[in-house]
C-alpha cells in the first residue's frame, strides 16, 4: 500500500531482512556505482575530447547538460515505464542502452551526435539512478536505512573517484576508455540479473512527481543542494586552486580531499540517522555546510595544512544532503509514491547539478577568491530556514 509510513520506524537488524533484501541491495548498489563511474568517466573524458578539437569552453559546457536536461524530461517517466516492464527488466535494458551509448561515442566524433548520444546516456542514467534508489529503499530494513542509504551514496561516491582513475590508466584517446566503461557495465549487470526479487510497482501513485517539492521539501531540496555544491566543487576547486595560485595538481589534491570526506562520512552519519530525527539530523548538517563554508576562506589564511583538515569534514558534512534525504523520503513513502518520490529527488539533484557550478562560478568571479565558499554558503542558508520552519510547526 501507497501509505505514508511513520517517522520512527520499527528497528530491526540488518539480517532479519533476509538473503532476497541483501541480494536486493547488492543489486542496487552495483547499479549506482555504475551511475558514477558513467557520469564522471564521460564528462571528463568528452570534455578533454572536445577541448582537443577546439571547442569552446560554451560547446563542452553544453554537452553534460543534455544529461541534465533529459534527466529533467525523463525522470517523471521512469517509475511508470517500471510499472509497465517491471523494476528488474528497465534496469537490465538501461544498461544495455548505456553500453550501446559509450559504444556509439566511439563511432563518431560529430559534436551534435554526441549532443544527442549524451542525451540518451543521461536518460539510462537517470533510470538506473531512480530505479536502484527505489530498490534500496524499498527493501532496506526500517531500523538501517540510514546506514544502508549511507553505504549507497559512499559507492556513488566511489564511483565519482574511479571515473577519472580509468582515464589514468587508459589515456584518453581511441576506444579503450570506453570499452572500460561498457566492460564496467557489464560486471554491474550480474547481481541485478541473479537477483529474483526486485520490488515491483503495483498502481500508479495519486502524487505527480511535480508536486514533490510541495509535499516533501525537506527530502527534495535536500537533493537539489547536494547536486549544486557536488559539481560546483567538482568544477570548481581546481579553479579556486589556480586563484590562489597553488598550481594544477594543488587544484586536483583539494577535490581528492572533497571527495574523501564526502566517502569516509556517509556510514556514520547514516548510522546517525537510524537513531535521530532526520529532519533535525539534516538540520544540523545544513548548519555545519553552512558554517564550513564560512570557516574554509579563514583556514586557508591561516595555512594549507588546516584548509585541508577542514575541507575533508566539510566535504563529508555537505555530501551527507543525499544520504539523509533519501533516507527520509524512505521512511515516508512506500510503492508507487516511493518511486516517484526518488523521480523527484533524482530530477532536483540534476536541477542542482546545472544550477550550482553557475552560481559557485559567480561568486568566485565577484569575490575572488573566497566568494566560491560564500556563494555555497548562501545556497544553503535558505534550506536552514525551512527546514528550521518545519520543525517549529510539526511541534506545534
Amino acid at each position: 500500500m501507497d501509505t505514508h509510513r511513520s517517522l520512527n520506524e520499527p528497528r530491526d537488524a540488518l539480517s532479519d531482512a533476509g538473503g532476497n533484501a541483501v541480494m536486493g541491495i547488492v543489486a542496487a548498489i552495483a547499479s549506482v556505482s555504475i551511475v558514477g563511474i558513467g557520469l564522471s568517466l564521460t564528462i571528463a573524458l568528452l570534455s578533454v575530447r572536445l577541448e582537443q578539437a577546439g571547442y569552446s569552453a560554451h560547446a563542452i559546457g553544453l554537452n553534460p547538460a543534455a544529461g541534465g536536461f533529459a534527466t529533467l524530461a525523463w525522470a517523471p517517466f521512469v517509475p511508470v515505464f517500471a510499472k509497465i516492464i517491471g523494476t528488474r527488466r528497465i534496469l537490465l535494458m538501461a544498461l544495455l542502452v548505456a553500453a550501446a551509448s559509450l559504444a556509439a561515442f566511439t563511432l563518431t566524433a560529430d559534436y551534435w551526435a554526441w549532443l544527442g548520444i549524451r542525451a540518451v546516456f543521461g536518460a539510462t542514467l537517470t533510470t538506473l539512478f531512480v530505479i536502484s534508489e527505489y530498490w534500496i529503499n524499498a527493501v532496506a530494513p526500517p531500523g538501517r536505512r540510514g546506514i544502508v542509504m549511507g553505504l549507497y551514496t559512499s559507492t556513488l561516491a566511489i564511483g565519482f573517484a574511479v571515473g577519472p582513475l580509468i582515464l589514468i590508466v587508459t589515456g584518453v584517446d581511441g576506444a579503450r576508455p570506453f570499452l572500460v566503461g561498457i566492460a564496467l557495465i557489464m560486471i554491474g549487470m550480474l547481481p541485478i540479473a541473479l537477483s529474483h526479487s526486485a520490488p515491483q510497482i503495483e498502481r500508479q501513485t495519486q502524487i505527480p512527481v511535480s508536486r514533490f517539492f510541495l509535499v516533501a521539501p525537506v527530502a527534495t531540496l535536500a537533493a537539489l543542494l547536494h547536486g549544486a555544491i557536488e559539481t560546483a566543487s567538482m568544477s570548481l576547486l581546481p579553479v579556486y586552486a589556480l586563484r590562489l595560485n597553488l598550481g594544477v595538481e594543488a587544484g586536483a589534491e583539494l577535490l581528492g580531499l572533497f571527495l574523501l570526506g564526502n566517502i569516509l562520512f556517509q556510514i556514520p552519519v547514516g548510522l546517525i540517522s537510524d537513531r535521530y530525527d532526520r529532519r533535525k539530523l539534516l538540520l544540523a548538517i545544513g548548519l555545519g555546510g553552512c558554517v564550513g563554508a564560512l570557516i574554509l576562506p579563514l583556514a586557508a589564511a591561516v595555512s594549507f595544512t588546516l584548509f585541508c583538515a577542514v575541507l575533508i569534514l566539510w566535504g563529508g558534512i555537505v555530501g551527507s544532503f543525499y544520504a539523509i534525504g533519501l533516507a527520509l523520503l524512505g521512511s515516508r513513502y512506500a510503492g508507487a509514491e516511493l518511486a516517484s518520490a526518488n523521480a523527484a529527488f533524482v530530477m532536483f539533484y540534476s536541477l542542482g547539478m546545472l544550477a550550482g557550478p553557475p552560481v559557485a562560478g559567480f561568486g568566485l568571479d565577484l569575490v575572488p577568491p573566497n566568494g566560491f565558499f560564500l556563494a555555497i554558503a548562501l545556497l544553503i542558508a535558505p534550506y536552514i530556514w525551512l527546514v528550521w520552519r518545519h520543525l517549529r510547526s510539526a511541534d506545534s
